[in-house]
């Protein structure tokens, strides 16, 4: 289904505090088969959920850069990692973390959401919106923030929402 970003918003600013004080509560107090339930709902989710209509990750967030990625990333540029780090990311000193240098992010092809580098893209990208990466009490936080970006979690966090009440 195509995303509508400007509903989507909408959308986020008047359920967003609700759900994040689900998540709470879920995080507080998980109803069994919790994680049984997640993955039926991640199934619903994925079938509702066009994410080339929406690139909002990749427009208003940043993935983290592992060693890892900034060397598969920089060789096939036939750069050195340090050459690509430099004209590419910096070292938030905060989180610990090489992040973009900037917004959208610069492997965004802007007209149809895809990315330039989709066979080499950072693990963090790979894995996005992480919604059943790990067990869902574990991945909470995570998804508070997501909800806010992603329409998938949005609406992971309003089905489970739904169900469990």
């Amino acid at each position: 289904m195509m995303i509508n970003l400007r509903s989507f918003k909408q959308k986020v600013r008047y359920h967003k505090k609700s759900l994040k004080s689900f998540l709470t509560k879920l995080e507080k107090n998980p109803p069994k088969g919790l994680h049984k339930l997640i993955d039926q709902v991640d199934k619903e989710v994925w079938a509702e959920t066009e994410c080339l209509s929406c690139g909002n990750c990749c427009k208003t967030m940043t993935p983290t850069f592992s060693v890892k990625d900034i060397k598969r990333i920089s060789a096939h540029f036939n750069q050195t990692p340090t050459e690509f780090k430099e004209k590419w990311l910096f070292y938030d000193k905060k989180d610990k973390d090489w992040q973009n240098k900037k917004q959208p992010c610069q492997f965004l092809n802007l007209k149809d959401n895809k990315c330039s580098i989709y066979a080499i893209r950072p693990d963090d990208c790979a894995g996005f919106p992480h919604l059943t990466k790990r067990k869902t009490v574990e991945y909470i936080d995570v998804h508070k923030q997501n909800i806010q970006y992603c329409p998938a979690t949005f609406k992971m966090v309003e089905k489970m929402k739904n169900l469990i009440g």
